[in-house]
């Protein structure tokens, strides 16, 4: 994703699908899939229910990448 076209966003994890990726879900109810980027898996994983910051796209907001 390029820097100027993400939408920073805090959202709450709700459970794991993978390894590295979650279903989590905005503040307005959005539910949506969280990736963790490949420089990310070494760093420690985020358990669920936790609120954390996503980028996503103003195109596709089915998807996103959680900051760590």
């Amino acid at each position: 994703m390029d820097k100027k076209e993400t939408i920073l966003l805090d959202a709450r994890l709700i459970s794991v699908i993978d390894n590295h990726a979650f279903d989590a879900e905005l503040c307005n109810g959005h539910r949506f899939v969280a990736f963790i980027g490949r420089g990310d898996l070494g760093k420690e994983m985020p358990e669920t229910g936790v609120l954390i910051k996503v980028e996503m796209s103003p195109y596709d907001m089915s998807k996103g990448r959680l900051v760590l």
